[in-house]
């Protein structure tokens, strides 16, 4: 096996895959990027058998082969490379000679047929959007997964493809974010799944600004093909909770906020929440809102917002980080915050194509 790389493209590529490697594994194998050179083209691929991420890069290939190698050590090898163009030469015994400028490493690598495959998806249903769109949904929704690990299945989101929609959910019990694409497919291949958090980290992560991306499922697995990119998840098995039941009614109010601007300020405000309530109070008046923190032990802040409210004076309490969480994720210049009363959940939308619904804490005086 014998090849010529950019250094740069090289170091893109290691990147792109070497997340998904565990620091510590019983498997020495699952340390290893496996490098297969084929002609005019690199291919690397990680996996710790829970999410696999392959990738391909241009090279001048002389000689057609595979090995495995440390992948975090040959990414910090690459990087610190003097020249730009690397030559890598790997012999029978899996040893890699990597050469750039005066420098030369030897690497010791396993064999490449020690490497666990990636699966395969042949027959199940088959799904195709544009990255960009995927990019967006999961960044809607995302910072809503639980990190609780006794309710494993809300470690992740879940897709449901149905009546040519996609709706993605995140929850973790205290709020709940869901965004909806529309989207054609057969209703045979109708499916819903729950994607884990690592997966959508790294899907995040490697998601373009062009390209589409085919989602391939069968039974306990998933695929994202990217074209020059291919991330595989084991789905976490259960049956996500019904989400609807927790969306309130037809709210008594519905306030334009100006997006920006209550994300500054609730900001601003937060910094002198208490850690024991850990809450701010919106109070509402006529064509106003007051955000206010307030702290025996700091101090108070308020901060007054000037919104088309023409309804009854009402105080309202949210945790500040669950509060902000979506409008640091929208791009609206505006979302829609909808109450009932002061006790009953509130919502945020854009749209009808985004929803989020944060559970009040109790009112203090």
């Amino acid at each position: 096996m014998k090849f010529t790389i950019s250094k740069q493209a090289f170091l893109d590529a290691i990147q792109q895959v070497q997340h998904v490697v565990s620091a510590r594994t019983t498997l020495a194998i699952l340390s290893n990027v496996l490098l297969k050179a084929k002609p005019g083209v690199l291919e690397l691929t990680t996996t710790d058998l829970d999410v696999g991420v392959s990738g391909t890069v241009a090279a001048d290939v002389e000689a057609s082969g595979a090995t495995t190698l440390p992948a975090r050590r040959l990414a910090t090898i690459i990087r610190e490379l003097p020249a730009d163009e690397v030559h890598v030469t790997v012999d029978e015994k899996n040893v890699a000679s990597i050469q750039s400028g005066p420098s030369t490493f030897k690497l010791l690598g396993l064999t490449s047929e020690e490497f666990p495959p990636l699966p395969r998806f042949d027959g199940g249903s088959e799904f195709t959007m544009k990255q960009a769109d995927l990019r967006d949904c999961l960044r809607r929704t995302a910072y809503s997964i639980s990190t609780d690990e006794t309710r494993y299945v809300l470690n992740g989101i879940l897709f449901a493809f149905k009546d040519n929609l996609l709706t993605m959910v995140a929850t973790d019990g205290r709020r709940l974010a869901m965004v909806e694409h529309e989207m054609e497919f057969p209703q045979s291949h109708e499916i819903e799944f729950i994607v884990p958090t690592k997966a959508v980290n790294e899907l995040q992560r490697i998601l373009g600004d062009e390209g589409e991306v085919t989602i391939k499922v069968t039974g306990s697995q998933a695929g994202f093909d990217m074209g020059n990119g291919l991330l595989v998840t084991k789905l976490i098995e259960g049956n996500y909770p019904n989400y609807r039941q927790v969306i309130p009614g037809d709210p008594k109010e519905r306030i334009s906020i100006e997006r920006e601007s209550f994300l500054r300020s609730v900001s601003r405000v937060s910094l002198l929440a208490s850690e024991k309530s850990n809450s701010v109070k919106l109070i509402f008046t006529q064509g106003n809102v007051e955000i206010v923190a307030a702290s025996q032990d700091i101090g108070e802040a308020r901060e007054s917002l000037a919104i088309p409210y023409k309804g009854p004076n009402m105080t309202i309490a949210f945790n500040p980080e669950y509060l902000m969480a979506p409008l640091r994720n929208l791009t609206t210049d505006e979302i829609s915050l909808n109450l009932i009363d002061e006790i009953s959940p509130g919502v945020i939308r854009v749209g009808n194509t985004f929803l989020y619904v944060l559970m009040p804490m109790r009112v203090t005086a």
